[in-house]
């Protein structure tokens, strides 16, 4: 199984089963899950594309609008997670605030998260983590309903992460400006490791003490143990233990003696205390206030347009926290992929869902121009006529968005009426060797049975309207005769690398399955336009792909 990529509801994907019967992704399976779902903030999120003079142009598309209402899928999730034999610490606690708020936009968005929640828990190992990623409009919930799904004993941290200074109205209360990431365990037995932030001068001078035996700088830390450990409670060269034990084992307590590194009390009644030495130091261990990773800005080469798009510093934290290279990683939000880069760049497998054909078509692009040799699956999206039609049927705007990507197209538009201006999407393409050589062609899709002449018609009208070089229209049903002499009748547009047809028409069955009449080919792509490219890693490490057992 190689590393995958998901298009899908990812409560659909989690449950699902290939055409053989076996789960898509099996039962305690996975060692690390980072979600960053919607938040549940009434907002709606534009993708800004990148224009080919560098700036980001006025082009915007919706990825996803962030709210949520109580209807048959809200009621469906409710039932199913109350309807749980396993999870009923979790039923309890969202029919204990179902019947505090009611029904409405908060609790159908925490019935939505819970479902899916709970199948997140049944897919992680024993050893695994997950961390969720969340602000204040509804972490606290989130929290309880991770309580009864995880148990309360399995909390490790409530992470904030300093994101930008205060934002909002800071007149009568203090600027937002953190995010919540709860840190749950499977076990008590879970993968991690600490973390180091860069010494500080602060942090070098607590280092003030030196023997002058060529060790260099050293500061004392208490050997008393935090916890009560009565099995550690043993007398030390006249030396009592500490009311709750020692925090090492007598064995231990000898070998470092013997290394040098025990500071004894001049006073009987004083303390042992252990030597720390500055040169053995990787740095302060980072506690769950992180404050050193700023949030991407739009200079940023990293920022790629999404709209909720996390810096890659961040995943790479928890990824190198909460798991070991070959590990398994699943995002199940993962827009626009910062997860799964991660994971790539860090040595580990993944998982990528979304439900969004624009996100696929940008974590697709983002993992191939940041590690040219990858290799992954990407499935749910069509692989036949069959599977076209049947997307075409359910959701227009999804359909369209892949269409477009089949020629590696930038899409246009949202959902609104009218709003695409009948352009779908727009491919930039080189009409010359320089790079400011380019120009646009047009892209129109079509997902219907009945398609005329008067399509063509109309593309070409918008083309000339536009002042495009051109335009191709993708259609899901064959076209007429007279649409392809209409086309044709437009004749040939003139390039510095070539001429080519002005006006096309594309069948979905051509572009799927490769075929392109070469009096038809489109001019090279031009890649300084829309979705940013994202950077090459340095070193790309042998792809992952075909490790899953």
């Amino acid at each position: 199984m190689k590393n995958r990529l998901f298009y899908g509801d990812n409560l659909a994907v989690l449950r699902g089963r290939d055409a053989d019967g076996k789960p898509l992704i099996s039962d305690e399976s996975i060692d690390l899950i980072y979600l960053d779902p919607p938040f549940n903030s009434a907002a709606t999120y534009n993708v800004l594309f990148r224009a080919p003079d560098g700036k980001m142009s006025d082009s915007q598309l919706e990825a996803f609008e962030d709210s949520w209402h109580w209807g048959d899928a809200a009621a469906a999730a409710y039932e199913d997670v109350l309807t749980q034999s396993v999870y009923t610490d979790a039923s309890v606690l969202l029919r204990g605030i179902v019947t505090a708020l009611g029904k409405n936009d908060m609790t159908a968005y925490l019935a939505m998260m819970a479902v899916r929640l709970i199948e997140l828990h049944r897919v992680l190992k024993p050893t695994g983590s997950l961390y969720l990623h969340c602000d204040p409009t509804a972490s606290h919930y989130l929290k309880i309903l991770l309580d009864g799904i995880f148990g309360a004993e399995n909390f490790r941290n409530e992470i904030i992460w300093e994101r930008s200074v205060g934002k909002g109205d800071v007149r009568n209360r203090f600027g937002r400006n953190h995010d919540t990431i709860l840190f749950f365990s499977k076990s008590e037995k879970y993968t991690f490791s600490s973390q180091f932030s860069e010494m500080s001068d602060e942090y070098t001078g607590r280092f003030s003490l030196n023997d002058n035996d060529g060790r260099g700088p050293y500061r004392l830390a208490p050997l008393d143990s935090p916890n009560l450990r009565p099995n550690l409670k043993y007398e030390y060269k006249g030396f009592l233990p500490p009311a709750k034990g020692w925090r090492v084992s007598l064995d231990l307590m000898k070998q470092l003696d013997s290394e040098g590194r025990l500071a004894f009390p001049k006073r009987p009644d004083g303390r042992i205390a252990r030597k720390h030495y500055l040169n053995e130091q990787l740095g302060p261990k980072i506690g769950d206030i992180w404050t050193g990773i700023r949030p991407l800005q739009a200079i940023d080469a990293e920022r790629l347009g999404y709209p909720t798009q996390k810096p890659l510093t961040l995943l790479e934290r928890i990824i190198n926290a909460s798991s070991n290279p070959g590990d398994i990683v699943v995002d199940p939000f993962c827009g626009c992929g910062t997860a799964v880069h991660a994971a790539e760049k860090l040595g580990r497998r993944w998982v990528g869902i979304d439900v969004t054909h624009l996100a696929i078509s940008l974590v697709e692009r983002r993992l191939k121009d940041a590690f040219p040799n990858i290799a992954f699956e990407v499935l749910g999206t069509p692989r036949d006529l069959s599977a076209a039609r049947d997307l075409a049927a359910r959701d227009k705007h999804q359909f369209q968005w892949w269409a477009v990507s089949l020629l590696d197209a930038v899409p246009q538009g949202g959902k609104k009426k009218g709003a695409d201006r009948g352009i779908d999407g727009i491919r930039w393409v080189r009409t010359g060797l320089k790079d400011g050589d380019l120009d646009r062609v047009i892209i129109s899709v079509k997902g219907g049975e009945n398609v005329s002449v008067r399509d063509v018609r109309d593309l070409a009208g918008t083309v000339q309207r536009e002042g495009a070089l051109g335009g191709v229209l993708i259609t899901l049903a064959d076209p007429t005769r007279d649409m392809m002499r209409e086309a044709a009748s437009h004749g040939y547009a003139s390039t510095g690398l070539g001429q080519f047809r002005k006006i096309m028409v594309k069948t979905i069955a051509e572009l799927m399955a490769g075929v392109h009449d070469d009096a038809e080919r489109l001019p090279p792509i031009g890649r300084g336009e829309g979705f940013r490219a994202a950077p090459r890693e340095r070193s790309s490490r042998p792809s992952q792909a075909g490790l899953f057992e």
